[in-house]
């Protein structure tokens, strides 16, 4: 069984938190990318995925939050990742990713980047 949980929670009309716990890979990424799909229909400007407590994403997660990315900038809505730690930031740092996502290392951080 794999540890996975997902728990959001709306700041405002627009914005929404994302707080994902333990491993994302090729079994959890597509309800991840589900609800992130369904916050940006909804019409979320801003959505902050907090990957704090992530022990584990594999590629398939890193193709989910590029493609989400994508579909939140088709609605000129942002998406915001915040990865506190060199675990969860790694990934993102070995496939050249980061200068292409917005990373912020706290959930605050994160929230100011889209006031």
């Amino acid at each position: 069984m794999i540890d996975f949980g997902l728990v959001d929670e709306a700041v405002d009309e627009t914005t929404q938190v994302v707080s994902l716990r333990g491993e994302i890979d090729a079994q959890t990424a597509p309800r991840l990318g589900s609800r992130l799909f369904g916050l940006a229909d909804e019409g979320k400007h801003g959505v902050v995925v907090d990957l704090s407590d992530v022990t584990f994403m594999d590629s398939t997660a890193i193709g989910v939050l590029l493609n989400a990315r994508a579909h939140f900038t088709a609605r000129h809505a942002q998406l915001v990742l915040v990865c506190p730690t060199d675990r969860v930031l790694r990934p993102f740092e070995v496939t050249g990713l980061v200068g292409h996502l917005t990373i912020c290392n706290s959930r605050e951080q994160a929230l100011d980047r889209l006031a």
